[in-house]
C-alpha cells in the first residue's frame, strides 16, 4: 500500500507509524504524528530538515526545500549565528539584519545549540529522530569528531537522509581544506575562462558554484526521499563544491577531454557560436545577440540590412562553423552596423525575430521590468526587526501545488524555544552551566555575552522518547475527503481525523 504521511496530534503524544507492504513486509514510509508540522504547504510539506549548514551553498539547497513545504530547522552558532548575518552592508531598512542573510534564509526557523558541549549533541541527536533530512557543511571528519557523523546519528536515525556539503569531498588529497565558493571556482578553473579574452582571472558576479552546489544538493536530497518510499533505509549524500564546479564547465569541459582544446576567457562571446554576444550601441548602452542556427544568422542579416560584397564573403559567414573560423571580421561587421542606433532602435527593429536577443540591464532595471512584474516574482514578508523585505519568490511554478514564501529570514535564535521545549517536550533542567542558547534579537559584533540582557544560559536535556508498539487497524477515507485512522495502542484504539 502506499500512503503519504500526514501529521496530527492523538492525546499531546508524539508517535512514529511504520506502514508495511503486506507482501514484502518492506517498510514504505515513516512519519511522525504530533501537532507540529509544515508551516508552508507545498509538495514536501510534512518533511523535516535539520540544517546545520551556513554562508551560500546549504542555505540556498534548503531554502529551496522550505519553498517547496519542507520543515527547516536551521541550526546557528551561540552570538553569531551564520555568517552571512555579519556580511553588510547593505542592511535592511538601518537595521543590523543584512541582505545577504535575508536573501538567503527565508521559511525557516532559527535554533541556537552550542555543539561542542555534550548536551549540545544529545539535543542534536535526539532532534534527528524527528527529521527526515539532515544537511551538514563542515570540514569533512569535523562532525565525526563531534559525535555527530552519519555513522553515529544513523545509529539512533537509520531512517535519516544524511547530506554533507564540503569543498572538495571525502576523498582525495584536498578532502581536509575548507572550501568558499571562489576559491573552489578558482582550483575548479572557472576564474580561468572569464572576463576579457586578454584580462586577469575574474570570478563571475554571484557565487554561481556554490548555488550550482546547492541545486545540485537539493536534487539529491529529493532523489534520496524517493528512494527511501521503496526501501525505507536512509543513506549519506557527498556533495562538494569542486566537483560541482567540474560538472558545470558542460562543453569547455568536453573540448578537452575530447578534443584536447585548453579553455580560454571569451569576454562576452561563445567559443563555439558565433554571433553569440553583446554589443554596443550608439547611446552607450549594450544589446546581447544570440543567432546559433544558421536560419537565425540570415534572419539576422536581413534585419540588419548587412550586405556582402561577393559570394566569396557570404560564403565565409555561411554555416556556424565558418562563421566561429572568421568571428573576429564579422563581429566587426555587426558591431558597426549596431553602432548606427540606440539601444531602444534596436529592439524595435529586433522584435519579432526567431533569434534570441535583449538588452544588458543594469539591476535597477531588472526589478523595474514589466516582465517581473507581472509574473509577479518579486515577493514580500513582514520582518519583527526589519520591518517589510522583498525578495525574489521561487522560481517554479507548480500546477497543482504551492511554492510559497511564508515565512520571513528569522530572528537569531527566534525559534529556539519553539523547537526544544514545545515541539519536541523538552523541559528545563535546574542546572544552567552547560548549553548556551538565545532566543532574542543579538548585537552580532558588539555583543559582551556575559552582561547582555538578550543572552540566557541554559540547558536543555535530551529528548525523551517512547518506545510503543502501534498496529495499523483502519484506514479510511469519507466523503469529506477527510482521512480517519485507527491505531491500537497498548491495547487502546487511538481514532482521530486529518
Amino acid at each position: 500500500m502506499a500512503y503519504h504521511p500526514t501529521t496530527s496530534q492523538v492525546n499531546n503524544s508524539s508517535v512514529t507509524v511504520t506502514l508495511n507492504d503486506g507482501e514484502t513486509n518492506s517498510v514504505l514510509q515513516l512519519f511522525t504524528i504530533d501537532k507540529f508540522y509544515s508551516t508552508c504547504e507545498g509538495p514536501l510539506k510534512n518533511i523535516r530538515i535539520l540544517d546545520l549548514t551556513r554562508i551560500v551553498a546549504g542555505p540556498y539547497c534548503t531554502m529551496i526545500l522550505g519553498d517547496l513545504g519542507a520543515d527547516i530547522i536551521k541550526i546557528e552558532k551561540l552570538g553569531s549565528g551564520d555568517e552571512t548575518r555579519r556580511w553588510g552592508p547593505p542592511f535592511v531598512n538601518d537595521t543590523t539584519e543584512t541582505c545577504y542573510f535575508v536573501g538567503l534564509n527565508r521559511n525557516k526557523k532559527s535554533v541556537c545549540i552550542d555543539l561542542k558541549v555534550q548536551e549540545g549533541k544529545e539535543i542534536i541527536m535526539n532532534l534527528s529522530k524527528k527529521c527526515d533530512v539532515l544537511i551538514e557543511n563542515f570540514v569533512p571528519g569535523k562532525l565525526n569528531k563531534l559525535g555527530l557523523g552519519y555513522e553515529d546519528v544513523k545509529k539512533v536515525s537509520p531512517h535519516i537522509i544524511y547530506c554533507s556539503l564540503t569543498g572538495y569531498g571525502w576523498k582525495g588529497p584536498y578532502k581536509h581544506k575548507p572550501g568558499y565558493d571562489v576559491i573552489a571556482a578558482s582550483y575548479g578553473g572557472l576564474l580561468s575562462i572569464t572576463g576579457p579574452e586578454n584580462g586577469p582571472p575574474c570570478k563571475p558576479g554571484v557565487a554561481m558554484t556554490d548555488i550550482a552546489t546547492g541545486l545540485y544538493a537539493h536534487g539529491a536530497i529529493l532523489a534520496a526521499l524517493f528512494q527511501r518510499l521503496k526501501t525505507g533505509q536512509g543513506q549519506h549524500i557527498d556533495c562538494n563544491l569542486f566537483s560541482t564546479q567540474l560538472a558545470c564547465l558542460i562543453n569547455i569541459g568536453s573540448n578537452y577531454l575530447n578534443a584536447g582544446q585548453e579553455g580560454k576567457k571569451w569576454g562576452n562571446s561563445h567559443a563555439s557560436i558565433v554571433p553569440y554576444r553583446s554589443y554596443e550601441t550608439s547611446d552607450a548602452e549594450y544589446l546581447t545577440i544570440g543567432a546559433g542556427s544558421d536560419s537565425q544568422f540570415e534572419e539576422l542579416c536581413n534585419r540588419l540590412e548587412i550586405t556582402f560584397i561577393s559570394e566569396y564573403e557570404k560564403s565565409k559567414y555561411k554555416k556556424n562553423s565558418d562563421r566561429v573560423l572568421n568571428r573576429v571580421e564579422l563581429d566587426d561587421i555587426i558591431q558597426n552596423k549596431i553602432m548606427e542606433k540606440s539601444l531602444k532602435e534596436w529592439l524595435i527593429i529586433l522584435e519579432g525575430s526567431s533569434f534570441p536577443f535583449g538588452p544588458v540591464n543594469k539591476i535597477s532595471q531588472v526589478f523595474n521590468d514589466k516582465h517581473i512584474k507581472e509574473i509577479n516574482l518579486i515577493k514580500e514578508v513582514n520582518h519583527d526587526i526589519a520591518g517589510k523585505i522583498k525578495m525574489v519568490g521561487p522560481p517554479v511554478e507548480f500546477s497543482n501545488s504551492p511554492n510559497n514564501v511564508c515565512l520571513p529570514p528569522p530572528i537569531l535564535g527566534e525559534h529556539t524555544p519553539d523547537v526544544t521545549t514545545v515541539r519536541f517536550k523538552l523541559k528545563k533542567p535546574k542546572s544552567r552551566k552547560k548549553v548556551n542558547w538565545t532566543d532574542e534579537t543579538v548585537d552580532n559584533e558588539n555583543m559582551d555575552k556575559k552582561k547582555s540582557k538578550y543572552f540566557q544560559k541554559t540547558v536543555l536535556p535530551p529528548m525523551m522518547t517512547m518506545n510503543v508498539n502501534i498496529v495499523l487497524v483502519m484506514l479510511k477515507k469519507t466523503k469529506e475527503n477527510q482521512m480517519t485512522i485507527k491505531l491500537r495502542h497498548q491495547k487502546k484504539n487511538l481514532i482521530f481525523k486529518v
